[in-house]
């Protein structure tokens, strides 16, 4: 029988975080991700106390935040529960509603500044195509990072979570790295 071990999805033992003057960026390997969808004639539940949000917005509580990804649709986050059964704790708050585990499936990064906000808003520039006054602190949207499809989060004023496909997590990672150490140039 071979010996496992877990590996993050860069494929180390722990998490890769990177510092770049006054920006870090660091995989998050312990955040787990559950879709949630309504059925035909299911009201919204409040899935650990959360009020799903509307269209573009991110809502937060001490464990759990979501983000709305579509009429009736959200990606919720579960902090610290990436071995969990997220999806199942997911299941038993929204009876008869779709829930799918998406832990595997995806990779996050996150981005903070020590500096405040205006860091955080020079990167999103330089990243994606969205204009870095209306990703507010508590808003996320899908967009275009490169050539991958990502969801960036504003957490806060001074942090961004980005959020892409697992299986590109090396060239998501070569991007925010490479353009944050450009950022330290300039």
């Amino acid at each position: 029988m071979p010996d496992l071990k877990p590996t993050t999805a860069l494929g180390n033992d722990t998490a890769r975080k990177a510092q770049h003057g006054v920006l870090t960026i660091e995989e998050n390997a312990d955040l787990a991700l559950a879709s949630l969808a309504l059925r035909r004639n299911v009201t919204a539940p409040t899935p650990f106390g959360l009020t799903l949000p509307g269209s573009g917005k991110w809502v937060c509580n001490t464990d759990v935040s979501a983000l709305w990804t579509g009429p009736d649709q959200w990606l919720l986050e579960g902090r610290g529960q990436a071995e969990a059964d997220f999806a199942a704790a997911v299941t038993a708050q929204c009876p008869g509603c779709s829930v799918t585990d998406q832990t595997d499936g995806f990779v996050a990064f996150e981005i903070l500044s020590s500096a405040g906000e205006a860091p955080v808003l020079t990167l999103m520039a330089k990243l994606v195509n969205l204009d870095p006054a209306r990703l507010e602190p508590g808003t996320g949207s899908r967009t275009g990072l490169e050539h991958m499809s990502v969801s960036a989060i504003r957490r806060a004023a001074d942090r961004l979570a980005v959020l892409g496909m697992r299986s590109a997590a090396g060239t998501l990672w070569h991007a925010l790295n490479t353009t944050a150490a450009r950022f330290v140039e300039t």
